[in-house]
């Protein structure tokens, strides 16, 4: 059983499968205590916790359980369609979300910034919660320096919602905030297939890969004169993300405005 003073938490896309995992890792933590889960898919009022310990509530919709069993923390892996309700609901009830559903907008940032200043509340929101993810960003915020030319090629599951991912656009964004300035976009004189050389993110080149046996991985290229520089991150199992996951909930409690990115929680600015 959980200790008494254990952070309670309620899970959105219970029935995903990060969401499945999310579970799993908050029933493996003792400081952790798994009060509900939410679906739009459920069908029963129970969900059977991993290894037997038990059942929980299920519901349809964020606000009822919300009421029922009045989490501190709200961890969403959802759809970018119902994420904002979702984010909405959370605060205005007072419990904090911990959002890895991609696909938000500034604006919807700014919507959420919003809120948690009208509700005196926090937020986090993190477009990859692997803690070797969060690194990858974070050296190449440090090459963005020294290299004119990068490339990003990102790689997901056939299933994945939306491109490019919300990784390589944070990545991208970071990059640039590194760099101060647009990077050198090669010119390509001419091209047989439309779109062929990806996506411009401030002179990055983006492409997005969607495949089965995927899971979740990334490039980032940087050129320069006589050498190049690439660095990879591979996520090769959902269990990658939970550490990450885990390490929100616990810092959640204690968020004051909208934080986004797990490496504000690593120490990596």
């Amino acid at each position: 059983m959980p200790a008494s003073s254990a952070i309670k938490v309620v899970v959105s896309g219970a029935l995903g499968r990060m969401g499945k995992e999310v579970i799993t890792a908050v029933c493996a933590d003792k400081e952790l205590d798994i009060a509900g889960a939410v679906d739009k898919k459920a069908v029963e009022e129970y969900l059977s916790l991993p290894g037997g310990l038990g059942l929980i509530p299920i519901t349809r919709d964020v606000e009822p359980m919300l009421h029922r069993v009045k989490p501190e923390v709200m961890v969403d892996f959802t759809h970018p369609e119902g994420v904002m309700e979702n984010i909405r609901t959370a605060i205005s009830h007072g419990v904090i979300p911990v959002v890895g559903t991609t696909g938000l907008s500034q604006q919807n940032l700014r919507e959420i910034e919003e809120l948690c200043k009208q509700h005196n509340s926090g937020a986090f929101i993190a477009p990859n919660f692997a803690i070797g993810a969060n690194l990858m960003i974070h050296f190449a915020r440090l090459a963005s320096r020294f290299f004119d030319v990068a490339e990003i090629i990102e790689l997901h599951h056939d299933a994945k919602a939306d491109a490019p991912s919300g990784t390589a656009m944070k990545t991208a964004e970071e990059m640039l905030a590194s760099r101060g300035r647009p990077f050198d976009r090669p010119a390509t004189a001419k091209t047989f297939v439309e779109g062929v050389r990806g996506g411009d993110m401030g002179g990055i080149t983006v492409h997005s890969v969607r495949l089965p046996g995927l899971v979740a991985h990334q490039e980032v290229l940087f050129g320069g004169l006589g050498q190049t520089l690439l660095i990879r991150h591979d996520s090769i199992s959902r269990e990658s993300f939970m550490p990450g996951v885990i390490m929100a909930i616990k810092e959640a409690p204690k968020i004051q405005g909208l934080v986004v990115g797990l490496d504000k929680l690593m120490g990596l600015q």
